[in-house]
């Protein structure tokens, strides 16, 4: 029998929605308990019996809205701050002066607190401001007087209120930084498995292409080498994990964990900056080396396709002039201030001279294909050759806002 995965929905909040719930039924039974046990204070008791019958059907009405964030609506929250705003002030009509004054408690006692406390769990701590500041003025006008007692519970519940909201506020982004975690590891994990099948299976059928062509010889050595290339190419696609890693859905209301794997794209004019590295693996290959940092290196969609095109005109030179047999390395470093692509190889050099023979005879390649399209980023691209030694370019691009926000256009 096939074992089937079970997905788990958690949420960090969920407990204290449960907690809410709990805490306005015995907040309900606690301020009709002080309203029995001084009934016979009160000058309109009547007005407090009306009062208890709507609370009491409004908390267990809405015992489901408190159950979970998706659930609280804005709606509800209104209604529910005017139901503790409305018991505030019909205190002074139903109990006795002497009492108010005395700084006895109102209808609804410390039920509003959990009026606050829901807009906290809802929206953080500026939710709850807004609703233990809204219930602070209710208080403060039902006394008439800042009395020190009034401030001190409106104290009470505006601090109260606020530092939970803030605790809810960071509950939910750690939620969110380690569901991100947990699905990079599972992204992980899953490119290990694929490496092994690809290393067991398709890498070892490369090998072998390469082997048996070259000991045939003719059209197949040609092929024996094009599938040293691919496997060159893939082991260094699998070793650095260009695989994507998957979005984590910031819906937490009801504690989802949605997946949704990107694929790489060829980027827009419309879109975002770009990680350099993705556009480079191709270049990779038997005689071409890729180095480069495990991080992103982020650049706008422009310059980092006219970066990666410059590096393949830095290449066609390599195979043009120094040969088939010739290798290549490219280093990527992502400087603070900008990225830099050096491009280097074990030829034969150039002869001084040869480059302004050569632009002078009309042959443009390093002109135009490189320094052409470094010099429209704002970047620079520099030649060193030593006959004999090699050559290498040295590819520097600006990483600047105005850069990045030109490529984003």
């Amino acid at each position: 029998m096939a074992k089937r995965e079970r997905v788990m929905r958690m949420s960090v909040e969920q407990p204290l929605w449960r907690a809410l719930a709990a805490y306005r039924v015995l907040t309900l039974l606690y301020a009709v308990g002080l309203f029995v046990s001084a009934y016979d204070q009160f000058e309109r008791p009547w007005v407090a019996i009306g009062y208890y019958a709507v609370l009491a059907v409004w908390t267990f009405a809405t015992l489901p809205r408190v159950a979970s964030a998706a659930r609280c609506t804005k709606r509800f929250l209104a209604a529910d701050v005017a139901v503790a705003v409305a018991g505030i002030l019909l205190t002074r009509v139903a109990d006795s002066a002497a009492r108010v004054d005395g700084g006895g408690p109102t209808l609804p006692s410390i039920w509003t607190a959990g009026v606050a406390l829901a807009f906290a769990i809802k929206g953080g701590w500026r939710w709850a401001a807004v609703a233990s500041t809204t219930i602070a003025v209710a208080n403060l006008v039902h006394r008439g007087t800042p009395a020190r007692d009034t401030v001190h519970n409106v104290m009470l519940v505006w601090v109260a209120s606020i530092a939970i909201g803030y605790v809810v506020e960071v509950a939910r982004a750690s939620e969110r930084t380690l569901a991100r975690a947990l699905e990079i590891e599972a992204a992980t994990r899953e490119r290990e498995r694929l490496a092994r099948d690809i290393h067991d299976g398709v890498l070892q059928v490369l090998a072998m292409v390469q082997r048996r062509g070259a000991v045939i010889g003719g059209e197949a050595a040609e092929l024996g080498r094009l599938a040293g290339e691919q496997e060159v190419a893939l082991r260094t696609l699998v070793s650095r994990g260009l695989v994507p890693v998957s979005r984590v859905s910031e819906d937490t209301a009801e504690g989802a964990v949605v997946r949704a794997v990107e694929e790489p794209e060829e980027p827009d004019d419309g879109s975002g900056p770009v990680d350099l590295r993705a556009l480079l693996a191709p270049y990779a290959a038997a005689r071409v080396s890729l180095a480069e940092p495990g991080a992103p290196v982020l650049l706008a969609p422009v310059a980092a396709r006219e970066l990666a095109a410059a590096v393949g005109a830095a290449l066609d030179n390599v195979r043009r002039h120094a040969g088939s047999g010739a290798r290549a390395w490219i280093l990527v470093e992502d400087e603070p201030d900008e990225v830099i692509v050096s491009v280097r190889d074990d030829g034969p050099g150039i002869p001084e001279g040869r480059l302004a023979q050569a632009e002078g005879e009309g042959r443009l390649g390093v002109a135009l294909s490189i320094r052409g399209r470094l010099r429209d980023l704002g970047g620079s691209a520099e030649l060193i050759s030593t006959p004999g030694q090699g050559t290498e370019v040295e590819l520097k691009v600006p990483k600047d806002d105005t850069q990045m926000a030109r490529g984003a256009r």
